[in-house]
């Protein structure tokens, strides 16, 4: 409710020429995570909200006229539904992990490799000193973790030559990108949602923005 309401009161003030919904969004999760509801993810609360604008829009104006509840329920309708995506999408990540697990030739538990898998979600671009950081070990134990990933083509080197390289978990950027995406498509519900890129489109464009921003510096975690 805290949330909710101050993210209506940051956009009922609308102080910005441009961005005020970006940042009202932003404020909801620095709400969320302050009040320990959501310390360590960021639910996709902004994707769900924007994605249903009719129904947004409607209880912002709702709020300003004065009927709290209704605002309420339009949020607490979309902090469900980001709930509930984002457990689905802990399934396909635990899934893609185990995928990585097979295709690396099942490395042992404690070696560097099935601790890197492990954490890969949260280091999905990085190079041998953030793997070195991440699992607690030399860099030479990281840059062996990452060689039998590098082979079965789970990471990706995104940098060009043989000095300050770094890798990419292609697939795992691929399975957020379709999250996003199938979050911001219309389906059957009542009340559609705003028109999104293909999918196509939207993993390249991402694909090359991170490459590009690779090119010109080193990667941590």
């Amino acid at each position: 409710m805290q949330a909710a309401i101050a993210h209506a009161q940051f956009e009922t003030i609308h102080p910005f020429g441009d961005g005020n919904g970006r940042l009202g969004r932003c404020l909801i999760h620095v709400v969320l995570r302050r009040r320990g509801l959501a310390p360590r993810y960021v639910p996709p609360l902004s994707v769900v909200l924007a994605a249903n604008t009719p129904a947004y829009v409607g209880g912002l104006t709702a709020f300003r006229a004065g009927q709290l509840d209704e605002w309420l329920g339009v949020f607490a309708a979309a902090a469900r539904t980001a709930g509930q995506q984002a457990l689905g999408l802990t399934v396909q990540l635990e899934e893609l992990q185990h995928n990585w697990w097979e295709r690396a030739g099942h490395p042992r538990r404690g070696s560097g490799a099935a601790r890197l898998i492990r954490l890969l979600p949260a280091y999905p671009i990085l190079d041998a000193a953030a793997v070195a950081r991440s699992i607690g070990a030399s860099t030479r134990v990281a840059r062996l973790a990452i060689q039998p990933l590098i082979q079965a083509g789970i990471l990706t080197q995104v940098t060009l030559g043989k000095r300050n390289r770094a890798w990419a978990a292609k697939e795992l950027f691929a399975l957020i990108n379709a999250f996003e995406w199938d979050l911001a498509t219309p389906d059957e519900e009542a009340q559609p949602r705003r028109p999104s890129p293909t999918r196509a489109r939207h993993v390249r464009e991402t694909q090359s923005c991170a490459s590009s921003d690779l090119d010109q510096r080193a990667i941590g975690p």
